[in-house]
């Protein structure tokens, strides 16, 4: 299962660790999914959303 939102796509991005001595790695930036139980299409189903999306309103939680 990939790491993205299910309402917007957001998925991690990507760039570089960089030490004291300038030693660069890559490493990767996780955006901050969580669970929620949504209603989609009149159902209820669990989804993985970003807070972006639930602080937007873009998402309708099911009781």
């Amino acid at each position: 299962m990939a790491r993205a939102c299910d309402i917007c796509g957001k998925g991690p991005a990507f760039g570089n660790r960089i030490s004291h001595a300038h030693n660069v790695t890559r490493r990767r930036w996780e955006p901050n999914l969580q669970r929620v139980r949504a209603v989609v299409n009149g159902a209820r189903k669990t989804l993985r959303v970003c807070t972006a999306c639930i602080r937007a309103g873009k998402v309708v939680k099911a009781a």
